[in-house]
C-alpha cells in the first residue's frame, strides 16, 4: 500500500517567517500609502507615453530619434523612484538634522544659475547645462528645502513642548530663510517657480498654526510687490507679453497669443474620448510649442479627451487627499507642516500647468508634476513623496 507522504512547512520556516515580518501589520511595507504611489506611478506612465506622442516627431529636438525623450523620460522616473526609496529610507526626522546643508546646497544651486554656469532656455535663466542632453534646474529643488527649512523653524518650539503655536520670532526666521532663494529665483528670473514657492509658504504658515496676522499680512506685502513689480516694470518683456495674451487670447493670435490658442485649439478638438493616443492632429502637426513640458496636457486633451483629462486630475487629486490625510494624522507638528507643504506645492502647481493650458491662468512656463518631461521637476517631486511615505510610515502603529 503507497502511504500518503505528508509534507510540513517548518522546512520552509525561515523563509516564511521574512515573509511574515515583510506583511507584518507593522512592517515599512504595508505602511507605505500604496494609494500616493501607485497614483504617481501611473502619473508617470502616462506622462511617458504623452511625451512619446509629443516628440517623436519633432526632428529638431529629438535628434533623430523619436524615442529620445521617452527613453530619458524614463530613466528620470527611475531615478526619482531612486530618490524616493532613499528619501524613506533615510527618514524624514534624519533628513530634518540635515536641513541646513540640505538649504545651503539649494540656495547655492540657484546661486551658480547667476553665473557664467548658468544657462538661459525659453526665455528664464534658470538652467545648468550638465552635458549629454541632460541640465538641471535649481530651482526645483528649492521647493523642497524651504518646506524642511520651515517646517523646522516653525515646529521647534511646538514639538518641543514650550508653545502650543510658533511665535512670531519664528515666524520671521522661517519667512527669512525663504526670502533668499525666492529673490534669487527671482533676479532670473523665474515667475513660475517664485508663484509656487509663495503659495507653498502661505500653506506652510497655515499648517503651523501661526497668528492669521502673518497670513494677511504675508498676503498684502504680495499683493504690494506685485503692483511694484508691475509699475517699476521690472519683468521681462515675454513675461509681460504673456500677461496680456492671458487678458486677451485674440491679441496678436499667430505671435504673444500663438501658445494659448494653440493649446486651447488642441484641448478643444478631443472631445470626449479623444482623437486617439498618437493621433492628435495639433500634436503631429507640430503647432503647439513646449508640448512635452508645459503644455503636456494638450496631448493628453486632445488624444484622450476629457476623459483622459478627468483620469490626469483625479490622480493628482488622490495623491493631494491621501496627503490632507497623513497630514492630519502626523503625531508631530514638524510632519504636519511638511505634509500641508507639500500639498500647497503640487495643488497649485499642478492646477497653474493645467489652467494656462486651458486659458483660464496665465503661461508661467511650469511642469505638471508626474507628467512633464524634464529630469528636475521628476527628482523633486519624487522626493516629496518620499517625505509623504515616511511621515506614513514612522507614525506610531495604532493598538
Amino acid at each position: 500500500m503507497t502511504s500518503v507522504k505528508s509534507f510540513s512547512v517548518s522546512g520552509y520556516g525561515p523563509e516564511r517567517s521574512r515573509l511574515t515580518r515583510l506583511f507584518a501589520r507593522d512592517s515599512p511595507l504595508r505602511r507605505l500609502d500604496w494609494p500616493i504611489l501607485l497614483a504617481a506611478l501611473a502619473l508617470s506612465f502616462i506622462g511617458s507615453l504623452l511625451v512619446y506622442s509629443a516628440t517623436r516627431n519633432r526632428t529638431t529636438i529629438n535628434q533623430g530619434d523619436p524615442t529620445y525623450f521617452l527613453v530619458r523620460h524614463l530613466m528620470n522616473l527611475g531615478i526619482g523612484f531612486a530618490l524616493m526609496t532613499a528619501t524613506i529610507w533615510l527618514g524624514h526626522r534624519v533628513l530634518r538634522n540635515a536641513v541646513p546643508i540640505l538649504y545651503g546646497v539649494s540656495v547655492l544651486g540657484v546661486l551658480l544659475v547667476l553665473t557664467p554656469l548658468g544657462a538661459t532656455i525659453n526665455g528664464n535663466r534658470n538652467w545648468i547645462v550638465l552635458g549629454g542632453g541632460f541640465s538641471l534646474q535649481p530651482s526645483e529643488f528649492v521647493k523642497v528645502a524651504i518646506v524642511l527649512g520651515m517646517a523646522m523653524l516653525l515646529s521647534a518650539q511646538v514639538d518641543a513642548g514650550d508653545r502650543t503655536h510658533p511665535d512670531g520670532r519664528a515666524v520671521i526666521q522661517a519667512l527669512g530663510l525663504a526670502a533668499v532663494p525666492i529673490m534669487v529665483v527671482m533676479m532670473m528670473p523665474d515667475l513660475g517657480s517664485t508663484m509656487v514657492m509663495t503659495v507653498t509658504i502661505l500653506g506652510v504658515l497655515l499648517a503651523s498654526g501661526a497668528s492669521n496676522r502673518w497670513i494677511f499680512g504675508l498676503l498684502a506685502i504680495g499683493v504690494a510687490g506685485a503692483v511694484a513689480v508691475w509699475q517699476l516694470h521690472l519683468l521681462d518683456a515675454y513675461q509681460i507679453n504673456r500677461f496680456a495674451a492671458f487678458a486677451d487670447p485674440n491679441l496678436d493670435p499667430s505671435g504673444v497669443g500663438y501658445n494659448t490658442n494653440q493649446a486651447r485649439i488642441a484641448i478643444g478638438s478631443g472631445g470626449l474620448t479623444g482623437q486617439g493616443l498618437f493621433h492628435g492632429a495639433q500634436t503631429t502637426g507640430q503647432f503647439v510649442p513646449e508640448q512635452q513640458t508645459d503644455f503636456v496636457f494638450t496631448v493628453a486633451g486632445e488624444e484622450l479627451g476629457f476623459a483622459g483629462g478627468i483620469l490626469i486630475i483625479g490622480l493628482i487629486g488622490v495623491i493631494l487627499w491621501r496627503a490632507c490625510r497623513i497630514a492630519r494624522e502626523a503625531t508631530e507638528l514638524y510632519s504636519t507642516i511638511v505634509a500641508a507643504g507639500i500639498v500647497a506645492w503640487f495643488s497649485f502647481q499642478s492646477f497653474e500647468n493645467i489652467g494656462m493650458a486651458l486659458g483660464i491662468m496665465p503661461v508661467a512656463g511650469i511642469p505638471l508634476p508626474f507628467v512633464s518631461y524634464g529630469g528636475s521637476s521628476m527628482f523633486a517631486v519624487w522626493v516629496a513623496v518620499g517625505l509623504l511615505q515616511s511621515i506614513k510610515v514612522q507614525r506610531p502603529v495604532q493598538a
